[in-house]
């Protein structure tokens, strides 16, 4: 999306736009209002979407089920200063006169740019992904509680980490509202995604917080939004999680238990289902995932890994065209 905030509207019109004029399904990764002052758009975000379905555009979307969302620090500030890759934004950075004017813009509300900084403020972003071994006892504490240690803006300690570490640095940005993610459950056309790869809690992963939707996102809808909170069916949420996301993709023979079907099935106990990780403690694996079947080959066996690994590569329907 090119906008998940100040112009999230416009940005699905243009989505549709795109799907109507090239005749191909369009997916909305992921559905979100950011910041505050957008949480209001949802409605109309919904209207626009299902008015487009009703004229027959394939249009769908996905989700991660937490209020906040993850990307690098270097989104509280404007995309020119990123300008020529990363080197040159980093020299942009030690520029006494480009960090005034950044200190101005990032600063100034707009509709020109996806504004983080604005839309979550200091004490919503949390750093979470340093390089530099000198930065990482800073992993786990907001921008703003960097900025007090520093005695600094937050805007010159933004600057100064992303120097210093030499990368876009880790963070999770607070920016979206829990009756909206619940809102989001319930429609039909959206399906899951955790956006996030799938570390271990061990070693150097250890060393970096990821989201906790690498280790819970499934879990947590299972648990939180189906069991506990009763926002959809379970069988819904798990139709959300396989049939739906394979039809949009085009996924051939998997998403559902079917003859001639590749055999993944994920066993679980719904009554035990559970996410543990968290913003301040991620590298928790959830429970309740009892057995685990990938290709036919048991991978997970009363919770515990088998050493198998049948896996492979899946291709989707534009493999090897041009």
């Amino acid at each position: 999306m090119r906008s998940e905030g100040n112009r999230f509207l416009e940005a699905i019109d243009e989505l549709i736009t795109i799907a109507r004029e090239a005749k191909i399904p369009a997916e909305i990764y992921h559905l979100k209002a950011a910041g505050k002052p957008n949480w209001g758009k949802l409605d109309a975000a919904i209207a626009k979407v299902e008015a487009a379905r009703k004229q027959g555009l394939r249009i769908t979307a996905d989700m991660y089920t937490y209020t906040a969302g993850a990307t690098g620090l270097s989104a509280t500030m404007p995309p020119w200063v990123e300008e020529g890759g990363h080197k040159a934004f980093v020299a942009r950075l030690k520029d006494p006169a480009v960090r005034a004017r950044l200190v101005k813009e990032m600063s100034t509300p707009t509709d020109k740019w996806e504004n983080m900084y604005l839309n979550t403020g200091p004490d919503g972003i949390l750093l979470v992904g340093f390089k530099n071994d000198a930065l990482k006892p800073l992993t786990g504490k907001t921008l703003a509680e960097v900025a007090r240690m520093r005695a600094k803006s937050p805007q010159e300690t933004a600057m100064d980490l992303i120097i210093e570490d030499d990368s876009r640095v880790g963070t999770i940005y607070f920016m979206m509202e829990e009756n909206n993610v619940r809102r989001q459950i319930k429609l039909p056309w959206l399906s899951f995604g955790s956006d996030a790869g799938s570390p271990a809690p061990e070693g150097n992963f250890l060393k970096s917080n990821p989201h906790p939707r690498a280790y819970g996102n499934f879990a947590r809808l299972l648990g939180k939004y189906v069991r506990d909170e009763k926002v959809i069916p379970l069988e819904e949420a798990v139709r959300k999680m396989t049939s739906l996301p394979a039809a949009n993709l085009k996924i051939k023979d998997r998403g559902a238990l079917k003859p001639g079907y590749f055999a993944d099935i994920a066993i679980f106990d719904p009554v035990k289902i559970q996410d543990h990780a968290t913003f301040e403690k991620p590298h928790q694996y959830a429970t309740g995932m009892v057995h685990v079947f990938v290709n036919g080959a048991q991978v997970l066996k009363d919770g515990e890994h088998t050493g198998a690994t049948p896996g492979r590569v899946v291709l989707g329907p534009g493999y090897g065209k041009k």
